[in-house]
């Protein structure tokens, strides 16, 4: 197998089973390059998945598998390496262990946070010993003894070499989407619909696949393969054995960003949205708030003749968005979060409850479908909200009660008040 298989996957040369160290290094070297910009990884990272490699399949070939052994190839020369490696350990920090003691001796089950790790002499030298070559030896310090050089290897260590190259750069290119979307945790990206796989749906959205799982889609919208779409950067986890890259489009603050791209004011800090309730696929209520004089909040969301709101719904599936004036008086905000309805007035009943009254004919609107409306405002403002008619105040309607449920985990939730038990408990 020559050197440049252990490069990369696509270059592999299954007919040929030795290296031959006389290959062409400006070939070699081309092609460390292209697989680094390919993978989008430094080079040096190549070149060391490279070295791993080779030292793997002259272990594998000529030295034993306790042994620590490295490699080093000079691209510029072709000159090639090996030394084996033993870590200096002081007597009293390693378990010495007789093969006939190790053979009688019962196993037993250790905790291994306790016990002292056991003297290999393949790969452990005592500082005694280490002193006498090196004299400022420490425990710890890592001595390299030259080994001889051979540049043939069998089938065998030639697949192993092949198995850590690629495995390597595959670590290698891990690391690198990771370091490159560690930063856009929280930011909207565009992706492509790749593939589904048990309800969830496999995004590419560049360098990396990303994963919406079956929850953090949209309720009701159907997605094609191919199709071109926005998505919520969740979270970027680090661990290999979960997906990488969690990606929402029912997340609350998918919208807030939406309009973050839309709105200049947004993304300039002159407009601030201050809370946000969502219900997926049907409706959702923001808040926003202007920190300059003259500049209207709502009208900045909205755009001339409706083009901003309407570029964010678009983008939603046509989910309804309703955007009000935050005002630190809770009055005022609890009426405007109650829109589209016309609010006649707002009672403060106690600590984060209020009772609205609305006109007859303001009634369905207040509420909405299934207490929608009033549930979202609920949820925006952080207030236990109970709407009644203006003329039949003392009447609980059904759904038109909406309170908050404070959760372990501190989020907000609305649980809609059984109209019954209140009339009974008045």
């Amino acid at each position: 197998m020559v050197v440049r298989s252990f490069v990369s996957g696509y270059l592999l040369d299954y007919k040929v089973y030795n290296i031959h160290m006389t290959m062409d290094l400006k070939e070699l070297a081309s092609a460390i390059q292209q697989i680094a910009t390919e993978k989008s990884i430094q080079p040096e990272r190549v070149l060391g998945a490279l070295e791993s490699a080779i030292a793997a399949a002259y272990k594998k070939e000529y030295r034993k598998r306790s042994e620590i052994i490295k490699s080093k190839f000079d691209i510029k020369t072709g000159g090639l390496k090996f030394w084996q490696v033993k870590i200096v350990v002081d007597p009293s920090e390693v378990r010495i262990v007789n093969e006939d003691e190790e053979e009688t001796a019962p196993k037993q089950e250790e905790n291994t946070d306790d016990v002292l790790p056991r003297y290999n002499p393949d790969r452990h030298i005592f500082l005694e010993e280490a002193q006498k070559l090196k004299s400022d030896a420490v425990s710890g310090d890592e001595l390299e003894f030259p080994l001889e050089t051979h540049a043939d290897f069998g089938r065998i260590a030639a697949q192993t070499a092949k198995q850590v190259v690629l495995q390597n750069l595959r670590e290698a290119e891990r690391s690198s989407i990771r370091e490159e979307f560690a930063d856009k945790e929280d930011q909207v990206v565009s992706g492509v619909i790749q593939r589904f796989e048990r309800g969830n749906v496999y995004v590419d959205i560049g360098r990396a696949i990303g994963i919406m799982f079956h929850n953090e889609s949209i309720p009701g919208e159907h997605y094609r393969p191919g199709e071109r779409l926005r998505f919520y950067i969740v979270a970027v986890q680090d661990d290999p054995r979960r997906p990488g890259i969690i990606l929402s489009r029912s997340h609350p603050k998918f919208v807030s960003k939406l309009f973050e791209i839309e709105v200049p004011e947004i993304m300039d800090g002159t407009v601030e949205i201050k809370n946000i309730a969502r219900e997926p696929g049907s409706r959702t209520k923001i808040a926003v708030y202007s920190k300059e004089e003259g500049v209207d909040p709502v009208g900045s969301a909205v755009g001339q003749r409706g083009t901003r709101v309407m570029a964010v719904t678009n983008e939603l599936g046509n989910e309804k968005i309703d955007i009000i004036e935050w005002s630190e008086k809770p009055e005022e905000y609890i009426t405007h979060s109650l829109s589209p309805a016309k609010v006649v007035s707002v009672e403060i009943l106690s600590q984060k409850e209020a009772r609205v009254l609305v006109p007859d004919d303001q009634l369905s609107l207040a509420i909405g479908k299934g207490g929608q409306n009033v549930r979202l405002a609920a949820r925006l403002t952080g207030w236990k909200i109970d709407v009644r008619s203006q003329a039949r105040p003392e009447e609980v309607q059904d759904g038109g009660i909406a309170e908050i449920i404070t959760k372990e985990d501190d989020s907000d939730s609305v649980e809609e008040t059984n109209p019954q038990k209140e009339e009974s408990s008045e």
